[in-house]
């Protein structure tokens, strides 16, 4: 593409795009900011990047409207807009192409149940497994050695990448893709205790429900419930590593970062933001837009929505850093009182004496 044609794809997106330099530049591709050079589109969206303006060797820079130009390298042109990460996102759309993950048809060597039904341009790859009743939705990838069990349905223009694991019952909406590794559907981790010590299982007989546009990470695993439903709302992202215990439901847009623990029905609000190694114990709910700093460990409902909470255990954000300012002068809190103590033991031995 060339710079004209990137500013007329912004301009889908951006009101107004405004352009700072030579238009007909061609472009071959995105980079990061300190890497690029001559023929390539790269942004810069905070402040502490400003620096690489000025010794890029990028063609074209997606900047905000305050980005400071004064000592940008000649020939460099820029477009500004009102947000240029997500700008650049689109570009890296653009640029980046469609992976391939199965060839398109069916395999030869996939394993596909008579009652499966299949929708229109669904690609399945070699040693795929589709159980009985299953329903495919049209256009939908489903990547090598991926083994859907019985009575699974997948939406339309899904992505199911090698070696996904999705347990029966499972029901998957339009447009979502899991990773490889993932696990959808196992038995949830229920086990009644007996008076010798031992345990019985407990029947997991739910389902899972994922949303619309959803996307898993690799290695994910989001349990069954124990009765009704673990649900992923619509748009909810959730990345690698993460384990979702049963009867969970994650509210809409929320975002789950790695290694993060969710113990069994909790109820997690619209539009969060859960940082990673976080843990959460069971039975617990969050409301929406609460933030959830990293390796924070959340032993009680918050319901106050649009906090920011952190800490073990996990507080209102502003409590914790006073906190933890607190503990910081304890080391010099403790040096005054041991010289006051000494002051003390100095008086009583004069007035002793």
């Amino acid at each position: 593409m060339k710079i004209n044609d990137i500013k007329a794809f912004l301009g889908r997106y951006f009101d107004p795009v405004e352009l700072v330099g030579a238009d007909d530049i061609e472009i071959t591709g995105p980079a990061k900011i300190e890497e690029a050079v001559a023929g390539q589109v790269s942004f810069v969206a905070n402040e502490k990047y400003y620096r690489h303006i000025a010794r890029t060797g990028a063609s074209l820079i997606v900047v905000g409207q305050k980005a400071p130009l004064d000592e940008a390298p000649a020939g460099t042109s820029f477009l500004k807009v009102a947000d240029p990460y997500t700008a650049f996102v689109f570009i890296l759309q653009h640029f980046s192409g469609k992976r391939r993950i199965a060839a398109p048809g069916i395999a030869a060597s996939a394993s596909i149940a008579a009652s499966a039904r299949l929708g229109e341009n669904v690609s399945i790859g070699e040693h795929v497994v589709i159980g009985e009743n299953c329903v495919i939705g049209n256009g939908t990838v489903i990547g090598p050695s991926t083994v859907l069990m019985d009575g699974v349905t997948v939406g339309s223009e899904c992505t199911l990448y090698p070696l996904v694991t999705i347990y029966d019952g499972t029901v998957i909406g339009d447009r979502v893709t899991i990773h490889s590794g993932t696990v959808i559907g196992a038995d949830g981790f229920g086990f009644a205790p007996q008076k010798d010590g031992s345990y019985i299982k407990i029947p997991q007989m739910g389902t899972v429900e994922i949303g619309d546009d959803v996307e898993i990470g690799a290695n994910t695993t989001i349990d069954r419930a124990t009765m009704g439903a673990t649900v992923i709302e619509k748009g909810a992202k959730i990345d690698n590593l993460v384990q979702i215990a049963h009867n969970c439901r994650i509210g809409g847009d929320t975002v789950i970062a790695s290694q993060t623990g969710i113990s069994g029905s909790v109820k997690i609000g619209r539009q969060c933001l859960i940082g990673g190694q976080a843990g959460f114990a069971g039975h617990l709910e969050l409301a929406d837009r609460t933030s959830v700093a990293a390796k924070a460990g959340i032993s009680k409902s918050f319901m106050e929505p649009g906090q920011a909470i952190r800490g073990v255990p996990a507080q209102p954000m502003r409590d914790q850093l006073r906190q933890e300012a607190q503990v910081r002068g304890l080391g010099e809190m403790k040096s005054k009182l041991d010289a006051l103590e000494k002051q003390l033991r100095e008086l009583q031995q004069g007035l002793d004496g």
